[in-house]
């Protein structure tokens, strides 16, 4: 007992880091914007994913053209073939100052393995520990002995400039780098059933 003083504010230290097994941080960052299932989060914590109720899709056997309607304030995504909602998606878009702006926009490109080249961690070369979790690479330089790797947005479908519907991470509000992030089995249909040309309707 006389040592518990000493030990308890490490062990703080250490829970608060999130350390893995390998001793290496994970980087909340890219597990903002991989796959739900890279981070297991406590329901307490408030970055804590909102039970996906919502989501649902109804499209397979559906024939005509698809139509992507996005609603900012809702936090959801519709989707339509000739002119039928076929599904919906929960999502994440841009937080406060780096919005995702509404408007009437066209999918310009598909990339099912996407990383972004502006939002991403450094890295340790050797030991492969994340150093930064929080890059912008427009703003920060790569330290000496690292290297930059970019956010993972599976499932990319880009339709304004640098911003696209891809998987990523949902806190249950918008917190994205502009981006409109989806459940993964959501950006997978949506993916599988969009084309270069399909309308993006983003709305307030």
């Amino acid at each position: 007992m006389r040592f518990f003083p000493l030990l308890f504010p490490a062990c703080l230290l250490l829970a608060s880091c999130n350390w893995n097994v390998t001793g290496d941080r994970t980087s909340r960052y890219l597990a903002a914007y991989g796959p739900p299932q890279q981070e297991q989060r406590s329901p307490t914590d408030p970055g804590a994913a909102l039970p996906d109720d919502a989501s649902y899709w109804a499209g397979d056997h559906v024939k005509g053209s698809p139509l992507v309607r996005i609603n900012l304030s809702q936090q959801k995504a519709h989707f339509y073939k000739g002119g039928k909602l076929v599904g919906v998606s929960r999502i994440s878009t841009g937080q406060e100052g780096h919005d995702t702006p509404p408007g009437q926009f066209k999918i310009i490109q598909k990339n099912k393995d996407h990383r972004s080249n502006l939002y991403g961690v450094f890295k340790d070369k050797v030991t492969g520990q994340v150093v930064n979790d929080d890059v912008d690479t427009t703003k920060d330089k790569c330290p000496p002995g690292c290297i930059y790797v970019g956010a993972p947005m599976p499932y990319f479908m880009r339709f304004n400039g640098g911003i696209g519907m891809h998987t990523g991470y949902l806190p249950g509000y918008s917190a994205s780098h502009g981006c409109v992030r989806m459940p993964d089995k959501m950006a997978r249909k949506f993916f599988e059933n969009v084309e270069v040309g399909t309308p993006v309707i983003v709305e307030r």
